[in-house]
């Protein structure tokens, strides 16, 4: 058993911090690796993007568009991937695919604001998806393959009513 006293990393796995400023014999006295004189070899200089009272660049391009900040993230899945992973034999076309499936079966990586089916590529077997949104191919072509998709979203909430 370790005592407290002689913990201690794995040998090489540590290095000691450069020490700047301490004579020439470190190899990076002097000047500290900073060049010579001037505002940027003083502490304290924050000048990105000052160019000398011009105006900088990223001040005269023109403003253009939004950007919402309220905007949702969808996660996207093409239907060409799903045929992939039930081939693959990650994805189990018996049972019902939602988000965690396909996170855990590694066709997603996260799930964001919700999973977005799209319709690129082939379907040919009979699946039972239940996502955020679908694009109207995706949803066709489900449909189409025997399948049925069901909707969480929003519109698929004013379907309803």
């Amino acid at each position: 058993m370790t005592k407290l006293n002689e913990l201690a990393p794995a040998p090489g796995s540590t290095k000691n911090r450069m020490r700047v400023g301490r004579g020439p014999g470190s190899g990076k006295g002097k000047t500290g690796g900073r060049g010579v004189k001037g505002q940027k070899a003083r502490s304290g200089v924050a000048i990105n993007g000052f160019e000398g009272g011009q105006m900088p660049l990223h001040m005269r391009m023109p403003k253009r568009g939004f950007n919402n900040p309220f905007a949702k993230e969808f996660s996207e899945v093409n239907l060409w991937r799903l045929e992939q992973a039930i081939a693959a034999g990650k994805l189990d076309a018996k049972k019902a695919i939602n988000a965690e499936v396909l996170i855990a079966a590694g066709v997603l990586r996260r799930e964001k604001d919700g999973v977005r089916l799209l319709g690129k590529g082939e379907l040919t077997t009979k699946i039972d998806i239940t996502v955020y949104s679908a694009s109207a191919a995706a949803k066709a072509a489900v449909e189409k393959a025997g399948g049925k998709v069901t909707l969480t979203g929003p519109v698929a909430a004013e379907a309803a009513e």
